[in-house]
């Protein structure tokens, strides 16, 4: 179900569409269901329809508008006509990210296709949850119904154990039920939950799986919740690279929005994000606040703080920063040192090349133990085409130099500092290529006019 608004929001965004760990709350969903295999998987759409249809477009999920919204019954009286009798049907909410697929997975096996499981779980603070009612006060009594939290009366909100939202229902059973519910409450909603009672009516076994973490089944209905809800899940993967062996400098300043892969020994510092595919391989350091996306960081490579990397794979033993960045298309060799403000972008720097400070390097061809000077570039943009530079093994670039692709400096050259190379070089050949200087005596800098 993904049709709500998130008044508490505050945002013209469809609640379901805000990122936790960098993906959409409803896509986590997607994805975990997805792990079940479901025959087919329906999304309930509504505020916000178009931008949340073409957010899962690409999932393979069914949407089914409800227009106008008139409470979770409402939601999935829409799909009944798309369901067939036989078979379980699980309903899960757009906004509880963090359901796990072996809960779904228990959920689904408790309804058996024959009786009404309900996902449940003891709260300190059940504030706006509905209630379990069983028969006797024990939670392991028969399951009689679930009072929302508006209509439930001063004894009822004592209850602790809550409906999550969540239940697995035979389907044929499901069809029936949620065609016969009234709006007969203080909002005037059709209640999913009210088919409890029809189930109980009918002697239809009511169950109730209880979900054995607290995260897991949280919903997001404000900012606050969501960046709690964030907090959390980042927790829970630090810990899972802490019992590896990773080193985290503090596990509270450290967030992954993707995947990462570690080998041995490997240290992060605080406030590092890594987003999309990152492997760090032995022994790799990276320092504080590094951001890092879709990149292999090999063996005994150093990421000094404030570096940026995406779509780039270092070498090992490379040094890279603090504040370079590392574009789409960078790959770094074995002793590579890429410093302070230097940018690297669709380039191939072969080992022992060295850029520490200052400089471009854009449609790139480095060979071993080049020496790039501080601010030179390579102007590899003509306004309309990119072209390719070559820098071939042992080149020393001086300072300032702006070579002009497309060109190539021969293997063991020296460039001048200051230099414009327009044209390409032989091997061993000092190249410079300035301005001649002029000097001129006793010259006056102009003065700033009076003011009037």
């Amino acid at each position: 179900m993904a049709a709500g608004k998130g008044t508490r929001m505050k945002s013209r965004l469809p609640k379901v569409l805000h990122k936790l760990a960098g993906r959409a709350l409803l896509q986590h969903v997607l994805d975990t269901t997805a792990q079940l295999g479901p025959h087919r998987n329906f999304v309930i759409t509504g505020h916000g329809a178009d931008a949340v249809e073409s957010a899962i477009a690409a999932s393979g999920a069914l949407p089914v508008r409800q227009m106008p919204q008139l409470g979770t019954g409402h939601a999935v009286q829409q799909v009944v006509p798309h369901l067939a009798d036989g078979g379980t049907t699980l309903i899960l909410n757009g906004d509880v990210p963090l359901i796990e697929a072996a809960t779904m997975q228990a959920l689904a096996q408790a309804c058996g296709g024959h009786q009404l499981a309900l996902l449940t779980i003891t709260l300190d603070d059940a504030t706006g949850y509905g209630r379990i009612l069983r028969s006797g006060d024990a939670v392991g009594g028969r399951v009689l119904g679930i009072v929302e939290h508006k209509d439930a009366s001063p004894a009822q909100r004592q209850i602790r154990e809550v409906y999550t939202g969540m239940m697995a229902a035979p389907t044929a059973l499901l069809k029936r039920w949620v065609m016969a519910l009234t709006n007969n409450n203080a909002q005037g909603e059709f209640y999913l939950t009210d088919i409890v009672a029809m189930a109980v009516a009918e002697g239809v076994p009511v169950v109730a799986t209880h979900a054995a973490d607290e995260t897991e089944v949280l919903g997001v209905n404000s900012p606050l919740q969501l960046a709690d809800l964030e907090r959390r899940f980042q927790r829970r993967q630090a810990d899972v690279l802490l019992e590896a062996g990773v080193r985290l400098a503090d596990p509270a300043r450290f967030d992954l929005r993707g995947t990462l892969a570690t080998g041995q020994d490997v240290e992060i510092d605080v406030g590092c994000v890594f987003e999309g595919t990152v492997t760090l391989g032995d022994e790799v350091r990276v320092g504080a606040h590094c951001v890092i996306r879709d990149a292999q960081i090999a063996a005994g490579a150093v990421i000094h703080p404030f570096t940026h990397i995406e779509g780039a794979s270092v070498g090992p033993g490379a040094l890279v920063g603090p504040y370079a960045r590392l574009r789409p298309g960078a790959e770094l060799g074995a002793e590579v040192h890429i410093g302070n403000f230097v940018e690297v972008k669709n380039s191939t720097l072969a080992a022992g090349a060295k850029a520490n400070h200052l400089a471009y390097l854009g449609d790139a061809t480095v060979g071993e133990r080049v020496n790039y000077g501080a601010g030179s570039i390579t102007a590899n943009y003509d306004g309309a085409n990119k072209h390719r530079t070559v820098i071939e093994a042992d080149v020393h670039i001086g300072s300032n130099c702006v070579l002009v692709a497309p060109v190539t400096i021969g293997a063991g050259g020296t460039v001048g500092g200051g230099s414009t190379i327009t044209k390409s070089t032989e091997p061993g050949a000092l190249s410079v290529a300035r301005g001649k200087q002029v000097s001129i005596a006793n010259w006056a800098r102009p003065q700033k006019k009076p003011k009037a």
